[in-house]
């Protein structure tokens, strides 16, 4: 029940952020839902779709889409109360994703995924919804460009993989993977790390 209840905190955190800029980019009330739904289900989809699973569980659980909807149309609304409270979004993203990503690298391995692609998968579930939020809004994607998000998400992935296969009991591992994913993405916002990008060449 707690582990659902997070999830859905998580589905609205993601769907916040996926309406934030929506709002930015001056959608209408639709496309700032459509957004914000697209953030939040995003990368769920696309993990059932790759490990097979149909329909998506994110198309079949109503409470996911009114969660996600309803929280659009509240950025939507009241969008400048949402601005001030950007922090707090944030904590619940970072929470977010690392349940999103250690459930995702978890159900791939529970299918039979072998643990270098279950780790693809569990990263993809969590960073796949704001990939998507980038490329509607025609811009390159966040997690490739800047921020420790992606790399954060990997890193608690391959610790629910590794204790996978080390047979350690799933709870703890779970949790541990969730820690790890929260506390490198806050520690990333507060030190405001990014990752490494190439130097650019002499200019011809």
């Amino acid at each position: 029940m707690l582990l659902a209840a997070l999830e859905l905190v998580g589905i609205a955190a993601f769907a916040a952020s996926g309406a934030v800029a929506a709002v930015g980019a001056r959608l209408d009330v639709f496309g700032v839902v459509v957004l914000g739904l697209t953030t939040a289900l995003g990368g769920g989809i696309i993990r059932d779709v790759l490990l097979g699973v149909h329909p998506p569980a994110a198309l079949v659980s109503w409470p996911y889409l009114a969660v996600a909807g309803v929280t659009g149309l509240v950025v939507f609304w009241f969008h400048p109360t949402v601005a001030k409270l950007w922090r707090a979004v944030l904590l619940l993203d970072a929470v977010g994703l690392g349940l999103f990503v250690t459930a995702g690298t978890t159900t791939a391995l529970a299918l039979g995924a072998p643990p270098y692609a279950a780790c693809l998968v569990g990263m993809t579930t969590g960073i796949g919804g704001g990939a998507l939020r980038d490329v509607l809004l025609r811009e390159i994607p966040l997690v490739l460009r800047r921020e420790i998000y992606a790399v954060a998400a990997l890193c608690g992935a391959v610790v629910v993989a590794f204790g996978d296969y080390l047979e350690l009991p799933a709870v703890p591992v779970t949790l541990v993977g969730s820690v790890v994913i929260v506390g490198l993405r806050l520690l990333a916002l507060w030190r405001h790390w990014n990752a490494p990008v190439a130097r650019s060449g002499p200019e011809t």
